[in-house]
């Protein structure tokens, strides 16, 4: 599974956070969703205080990359899963 799109315009927090969100609605129960919701929203109590912009972009990158392989677990065990049954 691909990022969603519009991974490639996300330059700033309050967009990484959007996106982020966005990414849990594709997740297949609510659990799973509400689970990384709480990861989003914590993370980003965590980082509230950076001010570099680096640093910024790096956790922005980040953030993307681990939510693209989260997907792209979930994708691969409901494959699995769907070729078990």
């Amino acid at each position: 599974m691909a990022p969603l799109p519009g991974a490639e315009l996300v330059q700033r927090p309050l967009q990484l956070y959007r996106y982020l969100l966005r990414c849990c609605r594709q997740l297949p129960t609510k659990g799973i969703q509400e689970h990384y919701k709480h990861a989003v929203r914590q993370s980003f109590r965590v980082h509230s205080d950076e001010d570099s912009p680096e640093r910024i972009q790096q956790i922005i990158k980040r953030a993307i990359e681990d939510a693209d392989w989260i997907l792209n677990k979930v994708s691969a065990r409901l494959t699995s899963t769907c070729e078990l049954g």
